[in-house]
């Protein structure tokens, strides 16, 4: 049987997810290398095109304060409230993690919650490719290869694969974490969508004691 590990499929455009940053920190804190995190990017909406309309974007603040009540994370959507002609296509930041985790695995999760922190409590755009360079400036990476690697169709395939094993694990929203292997090769559901710490940390030990 492998050893235990979570698989977490996350998007950094997803409001729940920002608000499941903090979780997710949590379980790393608590389980360590015991219980090693490994990132799978959803693909919330990527590819899209169209800019938010008006209404989309008066609507935002409403959606965030219930994500804020309901896990503490800081928002600031006046910035989108205002921002015309806004697309909100999530393949620039979701190319941007894996570009992060080619450099160093290790920052794949620092990154991630660098780039929600950026989108939603900073008010950045976070589909532009020099906010992304700047993220990445802040946590050591290298600029010139993470330019190259975040224009590169090797990282845009590689993106695109971690959108499909979302969509081969049955995985419809964000965030998901699953728990795995058990004895039959399967994994264990953890949470699909956003939970508390208390609830996933009891889950967690179940889970962890039945192996």
């Amino acid at each position: 049987m492998a050893d235990p590990h979570l698989i977490y499929f996350a998007d950094p455009m997803c409001s729940w997810c920002w608000g499941f940053a903090p979780v997710i920190a949590q379980v790393r804190e608590r389980y360590g290398e015991a219980l090693p995190v490994r990132l799978v990017l959803g693909g919330l909406r990527p590819g899209t095109v169209e800019p938010m309309s008006a209404r989309a974007r008066a609507e935002l603040p409403t959606h965030w304060e219930h994500v804020r009540e309901a896990s503490g994370q800081a928002f600031d959507a006046k910035a989108f409230e205002e921002r015309d002609g806004f697309v909100y296509d999530t393949d620039p930041a979701c190319r941007a993690v894996v570009a992060a985790r080619r450099q160093n695995a290790a920052l794949a999760l620092a990154y991630l919650e660098a780039a929600q922190s950026a989108f939603y409590a900073q008010g950045r755009d976070v589909t532009q490719a020099e906010v992304l360079g700047e993220i990445a400036g802040s946590l050591g990476l290298d600029l010139d290869r993470f330019a190259t690697d975040l224009a590169s169709e090797d990282v845009k395939q590689e993106t695109w694969g971690d959108y499909a094993t979302s969509q081969n694990a049955g995985v419809g929203g964000f965030p998901t974490l699953i728990a795995g292997q058990n004895p039959d090769g399967t994994y264990a559901m953890v949470t699909r969508g956003f939970q508390t710490a208390g609830p996933v940390m009891a889950i967690l030990d179940a889970w962890l004691a039945g192996r």
